[in-house]
């Protein structure tokens, strides 16, 4: 009996996938009907699932999600920086559009700080990622992660951040209309806490076994004035050198 053969390395198959270099077994050949079905609506759908599953999971249990990864279980999630800058193009755009819609005059100081973080936000979010994670790692030195794992971590809590800015500015434009304004800005409130205290959910949610209560509130205390005095040094370095 002739031995299947992956068709595009040569090794014996006898699974769905080859062992050898991961290509599925059934390759037919292509016809119009197979190319839609599973080449363009089976790629949209694949990316689709994961990238919705993925931001469930960041707001749901995002300290299991990241320490999931950590531990290996990866193919699950979509690619965490990938969605971290698709969710900040997303703010960007939104926060223009909430700019331009409320018809917003700007101060030329306001002006010029949002043409600062238009143009360096890629950078901006990046020293982002440090302060969170190199922070965590300070407090957070009994769980023994290295700081690469902490940098995870970081990357998690700014994705539900940014999902809280994003719900916000979307809110906000909605409140432009007089009749929705009350209902927004209460909303607003409640997504102005939630992105604020997302961090300590995130590290609470992945080490409540770890610490006990206690353990747990003064270290996420010590770990917020880090933050804060950190954060606040480089809003007024950026202000002194724009």
């Amino acid at each position: 009996m002739n031995k299947k053969r992956c068709l595009n390395c040569g090794h014996s198959v006898s699974d769905e996938y080859c062992a050898h270099c991961g290509q599925k077994s059934d390759t037919a050949r292509i016809t119009p009907v197979l190319f839609i079905k599973n080449d363009v609506l089976g790629s949209i759908w694949h990316v689709e699932a994961r990238f919705l599953n993925t931001l469930k999971e960041v707001l749901i249990r995002p300290g299991i999600t990241a320490t999931n990864y950590i531990s290996g279980k990866r193919i699950r999630y979509y690619n965490f920086i990938s969605l971290l800058l698709i969710l900040f193009g997303f703010n960007v755009i939104a926060f223009h559009l909430y700019v331009d819609t409320a018809k917003i005059d700007l101060k030329a100081e306001d002006s010029k700080t949002i043409d600062f973080f238009t143009k360096y936000s890629k950078a901006t979010l990046l020293l982002l990622i440090p302060i969170l994670a190199c922070n965590g790692w300070i407090v957070f030195r009994k769980i023994k992660f290295n700081l690469a794992e902490h940098f995870v971590i970081a990357t998690i809590s700014l994705i539900g951040i940014l999902v809280f800015f994003l719900t916000d500015d979307l809110i906000s434009i909605m409140g432009t209309y007089k009749p929705l304004s009350g209902i927004s800005d209460g909303i607003d409130r409640v997504l102005e806490t939630a992105f604020i205290f997302f961090p300590a959910f995130v590290y609470i949610n992945a080490f409540r076994k770890k610490y006990s209560w206690a353990g747990l509130a003064w270290r996420l205390l010590v770990f917020y004035i880090l933050v804060l005095s950190e954060v606040l040094f480089l809003m007024l370095f950026i202000e002194k050198f724009l």
